[in-house]
């Protein structure tokens, strides 16, 4: 496994963004392991953030586009704090952009923050997590309104591989219905093989019965 996922793995215990325990998801599912973005809020942990992003975008699709798209609320700060990273660490200029809930009348107007849109761009999606796919369901309509753009893939921080709508992972599903390649920085599984019995933060996060109730969990909701 490449060091910045180590790394990543590590640094999303220590900002207490991935929990394991005993959690309910929206999707009423059980879980052992509960994601919350939200809780990156300072400086630093952006500015780590969107260099795990940066290079994690770089691995799977390169510096081949033109703009990061967020979508709103939590892409905003992803979007911005990845395209700063890309600069710093690949010396490439790309734009941010994000959509807005309400269009705006007056002033900066429409329904896009950010850079705007047009035939030819190259287009990221950045995510935190894809648990449905609703997300995306709501803005792709909007980038492809843009223009003639092509979106050259969408990355989220976490891939729980557990089953979307149907058998698959959300993101397969995502993939399939709109014809783009998914990524992530990294998946479950990586997560789980790295921290399973290892001390993080001072602490073994991930023992014998975590293990077992992960285990489970995919024996259950596991994405074929």
């Amino acid at each position: 496994m490449e060091s910045y996922k180590q790394e990543f793995i590590e640094f999303m215990v220590e900002s207490n963004v991935l929990k394991f325990g005993d959690f309910t998801l929206k999707s009423g599912r059980k879980s052992p392991f509960f994601m919350n973005a939200g809780a990156y809020v300072t400086g630093t942990q952006l500015r780590r953030l969107g260099e795990y992003y940066a290079k994690a975008i770089y691995d799977n699709y390169g510096l081949d586009f033109d703009i990061l798209f967020g979508p709103a609320y939590k892409g905003i700060p992803l979007t911005v704090a990845t395209a700063m990273a890309i600069s710093q660490l690949y010396g490439k200029d790309v734009k941010y952009c994000s959509n807005r809930k309400e269009a705006k009348d007056h002033g900066d107007a429409g329904i896009l923050l950010g850079s705007s849109m047009k035939d030819g761009d190259r287009v990221v999606i950045i995510e935190d997590v894809t648990t449905s796919g609703k997300s995306i369901e709501e803005t792709f309509p909007i980038i492809k309104a843009q223009g003639n753009v092509e979106v050259k893939g969408l990355i989220v921080s976490l891939n729980r591989m557990e089953r979307g709508k149907g058998e698959k992972s959300a993101l397969e599903e995502i993939k399939d219905l709109y014809g783009f390649p998914t990524a992530a920085i990294v998946n479950m599984k990586e997560v789980t093989e790295y921290l399973y019995n290892r001390e993080c933060g001072g602490r073994i996060v991930i023992d014998d019965a975590i293990k077992a109730a992960i285990d489970a969990y995919y024996e259950q909701y596991g994405a074929k």
